[in-house]
């Protein structure tokens, strides 16, 4: 599968991604999980770019009795997908939008997103929201304008965004096995191990 065509199925994902998603571009996104750096080396956000993405991240996917986006490492896997798979324009539109998030808390707070205090943080992911909103339902009004389909990732930062982290959160080790109870897919299969006691089917 070719990256350009796993992010137009990444921008059509349901609000769960890797519930709806081909098992091969689950596995793709898995995979480039597996490839991040420890500790991380940031290639396309600088830092505080990337401190902007992990506070916004954890505000969508913050810990509970669950891991967030920050343990599942969402922001350097964003990093990662900004720099290996997006095209220069769509990479630079992306940080266009992070850049437009920056001057509305600024225009709103007169501050940056990460110095804001956490209510300030929600209300203006509750702003970007409220946008979001009114561009889908865009769809129904101008349906032409839309090509009667929602407002893709380079329509609308926070839909490209959102789609981002949950993919990032769910695609990961802990989202899959802790929020999802998922197994994720093995690295070998063997198709003709003997049956054990434990084995679906197998006698007791």
């Amino acid at each position: 599968m070719h990256r350009r065509d796993a992010l137009k199925l990444l921008a059509t994902a349901a609000v769960s991604p890797s519930l709806s998603m081909p098992s091969e571009l689950f596995t793709a996104f898995h995979a480039a999980h597996a490839s991040l750096s420890n500790p991380p080396a940031l290639q396309t956000l600088n830092a505080h770019q990337h401190a902007t993405v992990s506070a916004m991240a954890e505000l969508i996917l913050p810990r509970t009795e669950t891991p967030g986006a920050l343990d599942a490492r969402v922001p350097e896997f964003i990093d990662l997908i900004l720099t290996d798979w997006y095209d220069p324009p769509d990479r630079n539109r992306f940080l266009e939008g992070l850049a437009n998030v920056e001057t509305l808390c600024r225009e709103r707070f007169t501050k940056d997103f990460i110095d804001l205090f956490p209510p300030q943080q929600k209300e203006i992911l509750l702003l970007l929201g409220d946008q979001l909103l009114r561009d889908l339902q865009s769809v129904s009004t101008n349906p032409r304008g839309y090509r009667g389909s929602a407002p893709e990732p380079d329509d609308n930062f926070y839909l490209n965004f959102r789609h981002l982290v949950l993919t990032g959160y769910f695609t990961s080790e802990v989202g899959a096995k802790q929020q999802l109870h998922a197994q994720i897919i093995p690295a070998r299969i063997d198709f003709c191990a003997p049956a054990t006691a434990d084995s679906p089917g197998a006698e007791e």
